[in-house]
């Protein structure tokens, strides 16, 4: 896939306000990648909290889509170049010190984020407001294990650090413009960067270096540009929904 390639028009997603797609697509996504440890967590309580987290999530999503139409038809029947996620949260799960390095970095940034639109007067305050207190967990939850692994085995420290630096590339998109998200991004990615570094220091880890621009250039998921693991991760997820158009439960 080219950089180049204009993203596909969906009849869906044309009247929707991109911020909504972009915030809503972070949690519908990310929620179902966490929700693929069902059942392959390394032990009972993580499957619990991953799931927990998930369905926190889902949530979040619903809320959001709602906003924006049938919450169904834009989760669902929407095509890949519609999805307005960050690269970032499409990432595969790889193994455990590599999502706890995916839920580190993205719920650093989303408790930020919501915390300052809790903070305002815009469309999703109230939204915000009550997730707000669930990013709290999540972020609680990555750090922990942040520590866990990066102060633990020789091990665990090895993988942690080797899951940072692979997704490092992804964050950058994190603090890119979306159009109706009015918040101050300069201030969002430096307090972001200050949490990160405060945990990773704690864990006895180095934070990353390198570009932060993603697989193609920054801003590409919020563009519809996708890495090569979200046609997967689509397919699985539409899959019911689409093999019986019209059903009822």
């Amino acid at each position: 896939m080219s950089s180049t390639d204009a993203p596909a028009t969906d009849a869906r997603t044309t009247a929707v306000p991109a911020a909504v797609l972009a915030l809503a697509d972070d949690a519908l996504i990310l929620s179902h990648r966490l929700g693929e440890w069902a059942g392959h967590a390394p032990v009972l309580e993580e499957e619990v909290a991953l799931a927990n987290i998930a369905l926190d999530l889902l949530g979040q999503a619903r809320v959001l889509l709602s906003m924006a139409g049938d919450e169904d038809a834009l989760a669902f029947l929407r095509e890949e170049r519609s999805f307005r996620n960050l690269q970032l949260v499409e990432q595969p799960n790889g193994d455990f010190a590599h999502t706890i390095a995916r839920q580190l970095y993205f719920s650093l940034y989303q408790h930020e984020l919501y915390a300052e639109l809790a903070a305002g007067d815009g469309p999703f305050a109230p939204l915000a407001g009550k997730a707000v207190k669930e990013t709290a967990y999540h972020r609680d939850h990555a750090e922990q294990w942040t520590l866990r692994l990066g102060d633990g085995t020789a091990e665990s420290r090895s993988r942690m650090r080797a899951a940072l630096g692979s997704l490092w590339k992804f964050t950058g998109e994190m603090f890119r413009p979306v159009e109706g998200l009015e918040v101050d991004l300069a201030a969002l990615e430096a307090r972001w960067l200050t949490a990160l570094t405060g945990v990773l220091e704690r864990a006895g880890l180095e934070r990353p270096e390198g570009p932060r621009t993603g697989a193609w250039a920054a801003g590409a998921g919020r563009q519809g540009l996708h890495t090569e693991s979200f046609g997967r991760l689509l397919a699985e997820m539409q899959h019911l929904h689409r093999s019986h158009p019209g059903a009822s439960w």
